[in-house]
């Protein structure tokens, strides 16, 4: 089965691209510099910041469903991402060394069923989830930190 995912648009954050620390601040949204890779995941590229980039560490609303799933977490953002990774059949590098917990949802945003995968062989989790047709799509999450990594779909 072909499957796409998807990183987060980058509209809503490029406003804040370059805000001073204080502006940051005052929105709950603190600045990071990367200090090795990988280590610091942005949401809208979906690879691993290089050392000496900048990013913003904010909460983020990843399952904005009326439901009891409802839920935001922590994410970090590339200051300057620009292009949204949006591919078939190709799972972004920042996926690819972590343990990824993988949760499909129905049309209603109610867990329909879970697990958990390694990234390196992902793929066979991804289409067994997808075959499940109350599943209309997937969040893929970092496992460790339970941080929101990307949005999976039928293709």
């Amino acid at each position: 089965m072909d499957f796409r995912i998807r990183g987060l648009s980058p509209e809503p954050f490029v406003p804040l691209y370059g805000l001073a620390d204080a502006e940051l601040a005052a929105r709950g949204i603190v600045r990071r510099v990367a200090d090795s890779c990988p280590g610091f995941p942005d949401r809208i590229e979906l690879r691993d910041a290089e050392p000496g980039e900048s990013l913003l560490l904010l909460n983020h609303v990843h399952q904005p469903a009326n439901s009891p799933y409802r839920a935001s977490h922590a994410i970090f953002v590339r200051e300057g991402a620009r292009e949204t990774f949006d591919r078939i059949n190709e799972v972004p590098p920042a996926m690819r060394p972590r343990l990824l917990s993988l949760r499909a949802f129905d049309a209603a945003g109610m867990i329909v069923d879970a697990d958990i995968a390694d990234g390196q062989a992902v793929e066979p989790v991804i289409e067994r989830l997808l075959a499940d047709r109350r599943a209309e799509y997937l969040h893929a999450h970092y496992a460790k930190f339970g941080c929101y990594a990307a949005r999976i779909e039928r293709a």
